[in-house]
């Protein structure tokens, strides 16, 4: 299959993800219906084929050494290596969306570390016993600890 033709699909996969995103993303949080958009997103995301580097590349609009160095240093999760690169498309859709909001916002340069300060942070805010204590401290639970 052609690289124009893999990213083509691809995309649009993507852009019927995005759709599902947008929909669920007006809904309040509690909206079960929210949950099982979010699930079918999630579903979808999986059983996408893993992507090659040089598709990536033409998705994130970079080059495929840039692509390959984002893997190496972690912000693109590699599904496989053998008998060649392949990367996982759960972790590709989410530096989409990363990438493309920085370049929105004007970021051209640095964008490989400013990326992985995001999913990381990302990552952070996805663990659950974060968000126990975050809304611990919003209703005023805890005590204050302090070093001597």
């Amino acid at each position: 299959m052609s690289v124009a033709t893999e990213a083509a699909q691809i995309r649009d996969l993507f852009d019927q993800i995005e759709e599902i995103e947008e929909v669920a993303s007006s809904l309040s949080a509690d909206d079960e219906r929210r949950h099982k958009l979010d699930g079918v997103v999630a579903r979808a995301l999986r059983t996408a084929p893993p992507v090659r580097p040089v598709v990536a590349g033409e998705l994130l609009d970079l080059t495929e050494k840039t692509v390959k160095a984002w893997a190496r240093e972690g912000v693109l999760a590699i599904h496989s290596r053998e008998p060649r690169l392949l990367l996982d498309a759960v972790r590709l859709h989410e530096v989409l969306h990363v990438v493309s909001e920085l370049r929105r916002a004007g970021r051209t340069r640095g964008l490989l570390d400013e990326v992985h300060r995001r999913i990381s942070d990302q990552a952070l805010l996805d663990r659950e016993d974060l968000a126990t204590s975050l809304s611990q401290l919003r209703r005023g639970e805890g005590r204050v600890v302090r070093s001597a």
